[in-house]
């Protein structure tokens, strides 16, 4: 059985293509700033001009900036990629996820927070897919925000935003070992893109109409 193709659009370090690789994908990053922390196959290059052709499934993270309670805050006017992805993605005809920050205009969007994989960070994320996915139970906020500017304790939840403090800690937290503190703080999680690849990975073997092996019957 041939392996699948899914490509990372403005990938920046990773996050999202390592969840689709531990989902069963073969994992190829576009972003138009070099990523030399990104750990699969790269390209620097302009993600609405790429090629799309050769893959089997697309996601997009188009930059949030726009959307940002900080960007609201300070008054700062950042360019909207999101509409112009999604046209991309639609010609394309592909099986695709567009993933931003609560706000932002994503049509029918679900919405992961990493309570919802036993993660001890909460990391609202906002996911729109071109193919039916379940979500999670999504367990109370109980535990306190730590303050930014020091050190977490124990029982606080780290954010991991701007120059957060606790680099060791994110890396472990997220499962992002490889990346930078500037990674981490723009990062998608890995378990998001691993829960939400294996129910991509299920619709396109269906789609094709694969035989029925154990690797078609995905569960979750």
């Amino acid at each position: 059985m041939r392996k699948l193709k899914i490509l990372d659009l403005f990938c920046c370090q990773g996050g999202a293509g390592v969840g689709y690789s531990l989902a069963g994908f073969d994992v190829v990053g576009v972003d138009i700033v070099p990523q030399p922390k990104y750990p699969f196959e790269f390209h620097c290059a302009d993600a609405l001009s790429f090629d799309l052709s050769e893959f089997d499934a697309i996601h997009a993270s188009p930059p949030c900036q726009a959307h940002t309670r900080a960007r609201k805050l300070q008054g700062n006017k950042h360019i909207d990629l999101i509409g112009v992805t999604r046209d991309k993605l639609l010609a394309s005809g592909k099986p695709f996820v567009i993933e931003n920050v609560p706000g932002a205009p994503l049509h029918n969007p679900i919405e992961l927070c990493g309570l919802m994989f036993g993660l001890n960070f909460y990391r609202h994320r906002l996911f729109e897919m071109s193919f039916e996915c379940e979500i999670p139970a999504h367990p109370r906020h109980t535990k306190p925000l730590a303050k930014m500017g020091r050190p977490p304790k124990d029982d606080e939840i780290l954010q991991f935003v701007g120059h957060f403090s606790g680099v060791p800690r994110g890396r472990k937290e997220l499962n992002t070992p490889w990346m930078s503190q500037y990674g981490m703080a723009q990062c998608i999680p890995p378990a998001y893109t691993e829960y939400i690849g294996k129910q991509l990975r299920a619709h396109v073997l269906c789609a094709e109409r694969l035989p029925d092996t154990a690797e078609a019957r995905l569960t979750f």
